[in-house]
């Protein structure tokens, strides 16, 4: 192997070579510089569907990426372990000088980037991050007083005060492969090698479609219309740049823009409150009784609740890794309100089903839902299924679709009525936050 100093650019979530920030700086120093990937066993281990879908999509951009670098007379080093393991043998194997990557913000990644930083800083080795996967970060957008927004609405203004000419603009650097480090073709693991499989599960295409951006506001409430972007495992793996959509939606739709902007509100908010991974935003909804029933759960899980809206959309779930964002709303308050079951055992859910799953928005949508989280729903709304399927899919096209035995004796009754489940809900809410 070369002697000859290199760089190298950790790729995380950030899965292109075009407008990526730590990319175009790694690419602009001095030395060659050598694309990283690592499957990281410490979230690999923990997936139970070997099956799954994202792993399968992560494969797939890899193994493009590795193929394109190849074509430019290089390789990717693409290794699967756990980082720390996985960064002693690259900083043994080769002549490393400085490594590049961008930013990450959820605890696991900053647990992880640190320990990278501690060990590459034991060896001399510069360990340079940068903004990537939001337009504004950490600390950018701050209240008068010097803390972090809890509401969205004054979050937004100040986010959209703040935007100025140019932040929106891609890091072309001109890309100049000739500064690729040149090597024979590295070997990277297949599905197999890391004990998982391909999925039937279709990935939705990494294609700005401007037409459904600008009718987004007017279509996106009604789940039997393709009306909703389903960017958002692109936008999670970093495939598609945040500046390039955020740039489409401010020309195009204010409405598509404060989805990219509630975002990052949530992103703030887990940066700033990392205790609400596990918690709740407000503390005194962690007296509420839940009554976390598993037969109840798993009800839920399967779509066979016996109210066809949230049957739909569990179903849809379980069978695309895609909920309509408003039958998100309407199946988490059914079984925060209605069931009466704790908030967290529905984000474990979606976080192993959705294909867009991202933690920050994920967490933010179920305490949003429970009443617990930021800028949430007063806990004595919750949701009519009935009037809701009556205002977004009255001709019940998203219900027939997904639930073909609706209107047959095969269909369950409601597994609970309505009425008295609300009244249950904001008795068992006010009694446990009062």
């Amino acid at each position: 192997m070369s002697d000859q100093a290199i760089a190298i650019f950790w790729f995380r979530r950030d899965l292109r070579f075009e407008d990526n920030a730590g990319l175009f700086h790694a690419l602009k120093g001095d030395l060659p510089v050598l694309p990283l990937f690592i499957f990281d066993r410490n979230i690999l281990d923990d997936l139970e569907e070997k099956a799954d879908a994202r792993v399968m999509f992560l494969h797939d951009t890899i193994t493009a990426m590795h193929k394109r670098i190849q074509d430019e007379g290089s390789s990717m080093l693409v290794k699967y372990g756990k980082p720390e393991d996985m960064w002693r043998e690259i900083i043994r194997d080769y002549p490393v000088k400085a490594v590049y990557t961008n930013h990450d913000y959820e605890p696991y990644a900053k647990e992880r980037d640190e320990a990278i930083n501690q060990l590459l800083t034991d060896n001399d080795i510069p360990f340079r991050t940068y903004k990537d996967q939001v337009i504004f970060e950490k600390d950018e957008i701050m209240t008068n007083s010097g803390g972090f927004y809890k509401v969205f609405t004054p979050y937004k203004r100040a986010w959209l005060e703040k935007l100025e000419e140019g932040m929106l603009e891609s890091y072309t650097s001109g890309l100049s492969f000739e500064n690729w480090y040149k090597t024979d073709p590295l070997s990277m693991p297949s599905l197999g090698d890391m004990g998982f499989e391909r999925s039937d599960i279709e990935i939705p295409p990494n294609r700005i479609n401007e037409n459904l951006i600008e009718h987004y506001g007017d279509r996106r409430d009604y789940p039997a219309k393709e009306a909703t972007s389903r960017l958002g495992i692109h936008l999670r793996h970093g495939t598609l740049s945040i500046r390039k959509l955020a740039r489409e939606a401010k020309e195009l739709n204010e409405t598509f823009l404060n989805e990219l902007i509630w975002r990052e509100f949530y992103m703030q908010v887990l940066f700033h409150s990392p205790q609400v991974v596990k918690q709740a935003f407000k503390p005194q909804y962690d007296n509420i009784p839940w009554r976390d029933d598993e037969d109840d759960f798993r009800r839920w899980c399967e779509g066979k609740t016996g109210y066809p809206i949230v049957d739909a959309g569990m179903r849809q779930l379980n069978q695309t890794g895609y909920m309509h964002n408003r039958v998100r709303m309407i199946v988490a308050s059914f079984l925060t309100k209605h069931l009466l079951i704790d908030w967290r055992w529905g984000e474990a859910y979606f976080a192993k089903k959705l294909l867009d799953y991202e933690l920050a928005n994920n967490n933010g949508g179920w305490q949003w839902a429970a009443g617990s989280g930021t800028d949430a729903q007063p806990y004595f709304r919750v949701f009519n299924p009935y009037s809701q399927t009556d205002k977004f899919d009255k001709e019940e096209e998203y219900i027939k679709k997904w639930v073909p035995e609706y209107g047959t004796d095969d269909y369950p009754e409601p597994m609970v009525e309505h009425k008295q489940a609300r009244v249950r809900a904001i008795e068992t809410y006010k009694k446990a936050l009062n």
